[in-house]
């Protein structure tokens, strides 16, 4: 039970460790701050990379989570574009709108914010948030949304599209291969297919993701527990793929990745990578490839709005399982072991 000055959240005690505990709500610290009350958040394969010590920025005691949907509860004297009562879907990159890297649009790395929700700042696995430079980093929620699929625009969505498919420069007609089949991977396939790929080969371990692939859109499926992957990926093609798109984050996966593609091609690296890969420039180099990697800059995030208001994007397909804001250690099992629970996306609600 919380208190008027007291909230739940979910709190990372360190690799491997992490609790449900009350903590402090958060308060306007800033002038541009908003304090957001928080309807449904969800977790991210970034969030499992913490637990494992993948990202050693995370220090203990910080509340995880850069997903969600809220009410804005409270805003700090310069907010201008939100009040309170607002519902606001939450972007994961916090922008300041004024430095060099947000004027050229790569608000991943702006010098105020960036990555920072459940990183360097506490985040939105909590009953509130406090969300830096809001004017940059909300957005408000068209009347009559569903809020669920809406809070697959925080993260997966603009990540799967814009570090997958826009890097991977996907044209119509293409080739493209997917290694991964998680929420990234079929982000991307859902939104690569905004530019008609010619094929869609989508590439896991798991039979049940790969069917759900197949009603998305895959083209062809390859279990790689059951088949040496790039060998049926070159029988399936002429040379390789026009397009790989990382979407694991493990050495296994991106080395995939460098032998199906074709000369000419592109390399998408999406998945967050906690160790060293290495890299096969010997063979790479003499075949005109584009290798790119990325954080989310979310600046596509209002053309996918658009699309979900329109029903050409229908993210909610991605949500297998749902979950009241007291079971998120429920939550993080599933998630965590999602083959065995065949789970892709959760909503937690609050």
């Amino acid at each position: 039970m919380t208190t008027s000055d007291t909230m739940q959240a979910l709190v990372y005690r360190g690799p491997g460790s992490k609790s449900l505990d009350s903590v402090p709500k958060p308060t306007v610290l800033q002038s541009t701050d908003a304090v957001v009350r928080i309807t449904k958040t969800t977790i991210c394969g970034t969030d499992l990379h913490i637990l494992k010590g993948d990202v050693p920025a995370v220090t203990e005691g910080r509340i995880l989570g850069h997903e969600g949907v809220g009410v804005v509860e409270a805003v700090g004297a310069a907010v201008s574009n939100f009040k309170p009562g607002d519902r606001v879907l939450i972007s994961c990159i916090t922008s300041c709108g004024k430095c060099e890297y947000c004027k050229r649009q790569m608000y991943s790395h702006c010098e105020d914010g960036g990555w920072i929700l459940g990183h360097l700042i506490d985040g939105t696995q909590s009953e509130y948030v406090r969300i830096p430079h809001a004017d940059n980093s909300l957005y408000l929620i068209p009347d009559g949304a569903d809020e669920e699929a809406l809070v697959m625009l925080s993260d997966i969505l603009p990540t799967g599209f814009e570090i997958g498919v826009l890097y991977g420069s996907v044209q119509p007609g293409d080739t493209v291969a997917i290694v991964g089949a998680g929420p990234i991977g079929m982000a991307a396939l859902l939104t690569a297919q905004f530019f008609s790929p010619g094929r869609v080969i989508m590439v896991d371990l798991d039979d049940a993701r790969l069917a759900m692939a197949q009603r998305f859109g895959a083209t062809d499926l390859i279990n790689s527990s059951r088949a040496d992957t790039i060998d049926a990926i070159l029988a399936l093609t002429k040379d390789g793929v026009d397009v790989a798109i990382e979407a694991v984050g493990v050495p296994q996966t991106f080395e995939i990745c460098q032998r199906i593609v074709r000369p000419g091609g592109h390399i998408a690296n999406v998945g967050v990578h906690g160790t060293s890969v290495d890299l096969q420039i010997q063979d790479l180099w003499i075949k005109n490839l584009t290798l790119t990697t990325g954080l989310v800059n979310t600046n596509t995030t209002p053309m996918l709005l658009k699309t979900v208001q329109a029903g050409t994007l229908e993210p909610a397909q991605l949500i297998t399982h749902r979950f009241k804001f007291n079971e998120m250690l429920k939550a993080y099992e599933v998630f965590g072991n999602a083959a065995r629970e065949q789970a892709l996306k959760v909503i937690i609600d609050a």
